[in-house]
């Protein structure tokens, strides 16, 4: 083998070698990604296999998680746009500050807010008439086959003005329905009705016919638009100062954080 022959070689061995250690890093990338994400589902809506794409924006949402580690952490981060829409709210309309929520009724973490922190912030901002929660629509149907009737339900009790009660009852019986097939939790949700005394008739024929899941896409799409990525995902700020995203179930300390420097500004 003469020396231009071997040289030859040794550079396709180191090639292989190179894209080999590229695979392992993609690999340990993935697995990283997957690890960031903990404590909020990813939305895969349509198709149950992730694509290049959705992989190549994990990775980048992961640099930039990495990348924004490395900043001070005083920094606050950068407000955007939000539209409320007009779905259901709890708080005085004219409150000066808005969370706005993304949430799925399947999502367990999104459960852990409406139990754990949701209470606190009643307690402190809602009920004060300082803070409205804005509540819009974000069911991932590829791992909750019961979200989006749960949204259904949601709304046709908000047709009654009951939406508050409906959605406390599902989150809190959320291990009651999340696991039967389909046509038991329309039942659990029109039994959850009675229990809350809206009228059964106009509430069944809502549940059944499918009547707001154009508004439940918009909600979604919506959510996407804005980079939703998983469940709960939160804006708070109002029109004017625009929003800050807070990502997860978060507590109520980094609730208080934004929404105290916000009423303060």
């Amino acid at each position: 083998m003469s020396f231009e022959d071997n040289e030859i070689k040794q550079k396709e061995v180191m090639q292989n070698k190179s894209k080999s250690h590229s695979s392992i890093i993609g690999l340990i990338v993935a697995v990283g990604v997957a690890a960031f994400f903990a404590g909020m589902y990813a939305s895969n809506i349509n198709s149950d296999q992730i694509s290049q794409e959705d992989l190549d924006n994990a990775i980048a949402n992961l640099e930039l998680k990495i990348l924004q580690n490395k900043l001070p952490t005083n920094q606050p981060p950068s407000p955007v746009k939000i539209s409320a829409d007009d779905d259901p709210f709890f708080g005085d309309p004219d409150a000066p500050i808005t969370i706005i929520e993304f949430s799925d009724f399947e999502c367990p973490f999104c459960a852990r807010f409406h139990i754990q922190t949701l209470p606190s912030l009643f307690e402190e901002y809602i009920d004060q008439g300082k803070v409205k929660l804005v509540y819009r629509d974000f069911p991932i149907q590829s791992i909750h086959a019961n979200a989006l009737p749960a949204a259904v339900a949601a709304n046709c009790a908000n047709d009654q003005g009951k939406f508050k009660e409906m959605h406390d009852m599902v989150f809190e019986n959320q291990n009651e329905w999340n696991k039967q097939e389909t046509t038991d939790a329309l039942i659990t949700f029109s039994k959850y009705a009675t229990e809350i005394k809206l009228e059964q008739n106009t509430f069944d024929s809502c549940l059944t016919s499918g009547k707001h899941i154009d508004e439940i896409r918009k909600d979604l799409q919506d959510g996407r638009d804005y980079g939703v990525s998983g469940t709960p995902g939160f804006f708070v700020g109002n029109d004017e100062i625009g929003y800050v995203e807070l990502k997860g179930a978060q507590p109520f300390e980094s609730f208080k954080k934004v929404i105290d420097a916000q009423l303060e500004a």
